[in-house]
């Protein structure tokens, strides 16, 4: 692994990152001659910048620029951890003769995603035995399963020989408590977000019929509130080729590295490489494994340019689960700064 050098610096120049390395800006500030990478209002606000690559139903992907690894790690870990959302708490099984237990009925209900906004619901009391209108959902399951007496006598397909034995997110319905009615249209009630997902099977004569009580959460108390499948971040790769590649070494040079990352263009009647796009780069370091190439090319990560990509698990639109995630550590800096207020009057 090539070491970044410490030289002197042109002014406005920053000093080289080796990969993975020197992500945050202010470990050792004035540690490079030339270069004063103290953090600054000023300079933060002009170099700060959100560019929204890719957003579809349930997935963002965007650049944020400007920031240190801390803040973007801090913007993670909300994301996973303490955006809230409403899942199943407490499953009360009036009848279950189906071959699942119960306790793994009810882990198997508390996992499932409901599509209802956390925003308009309070956080129940440790203390409340049952829940309220603003603070509750409710959804009963009932399902039995019977025999299909149209059935053809030679069939053996469960499809046809049997009515209801699967159990999907579909036979979930809700029960509107207080005004709950009133509060959601008709057209988007309160539901499980995907209503093909399996509960159990059953056979015959078993019979599953429970009432859930959905309840505003977090992911740092359990992981059914987590609102996003996954939420990471990585530097953008930066790739530079530090002589021409000319020939057959620029199609080998090409195959290191994925499609797409290094074209081969035809200069002057010879084939030449260069870098069409670094950012789709996975990072293999299979170049290092050629001694002829491994000299030609320089690899590294901006160290203040992270690319982030946020899953929604369908409760809330990514773009709101990002704007929520912002609004939960604007309310950590004001609770900080409170503390910090008291303190100095102490």
């Amino acid at each position: 692994m090539t070491t970044p050098t410490t030289g002197p610096l042109r002014p406005g120049e920053r000093p080289p990152a080796a990969p993975g390395e020197g992500v945050h800006s202010t470990d050792f500030p004035g540690n490079y001659p030339g270069y004063e990478d103290s953090w600054d209002l000023a300079k933060f606000e002009q170099r700060f910048r959100v560019d929204v690559v890719r957003m579809e139903d349930d997935v963002l992907e965007f650049d944020m620029v400007g920031i240190d690894a801390a803040l973007a790690n801090a913007f993670r870990r909300i994301l996973l951890a303490e955006v809230p959302t409403m899942a199943v708490e407490k499953v009360y099984v009036y009848k279950n003769t189906s071959i699942i237990q119960d306790e793994i009925l009810a882990h198997r209900l508390g996992l499932i995603p409901i599509r209802a906004d956390p925003r308009l619901f309070e956080y129940q009391n440790s203390g409340d035995a049952e829940g309220t209108d603003i603070d509750t959902l409710q959804f009963e399951l009932s399902v039995r399963c019977s025999r299909n007496l149209r059935a053809s006598k030679d069939s053996s397909d469960p499809n046809e020989l049997y009515r209801d034995h699967r159990v999907y997110t579909s036979h979930m319905k809700w029960l509107p408590q207080g005004n709950q009615a009133d509060l959601f249209p008709e057209s988007d009630p309160p539901r499980p977000v995907h209503p093909d997902i399996l509960i159990a099977q059953l056979r015959p004569g078993q019979e599953i019929h429970v009432v859930m009580h959905c309840v505003k959460g977090i992911g740092k108390d359990h992981a059914k509130f987590s609102p996003v499948a996954t939420a990471s971040y990585r530097l953008l790769p930066e790739i530079s080729l530090l002589c021409p590649v000319e020939g057959e070494l620029a199609e080998r040079l090409q195959r290191c590295f994925s499609p797409g990352v290094i074209e081969v263009d035809i200069v002057k009647g010879k084939k030449a490489a260069r870098v069409e796009n670094a950012r789709i780069d996975t990072g293999s370091r299979e170049i290092f494994r050629h001694d002829d190439l491994k000299n030609l090319v320089k690899m590294g990560r901006v160290r203040d340019h992270f690319i982030f990509s946020i899953e929604s698990t369908g409760i809330l639109a990514p773009d709101t689960l990002l704007t929520e995630a912002i609004k939960v550590l604007m309310g950590k800096c004001r609770r900080f700064l409170d503390e910090l207020d008291s303190a100095s009057l102490d």
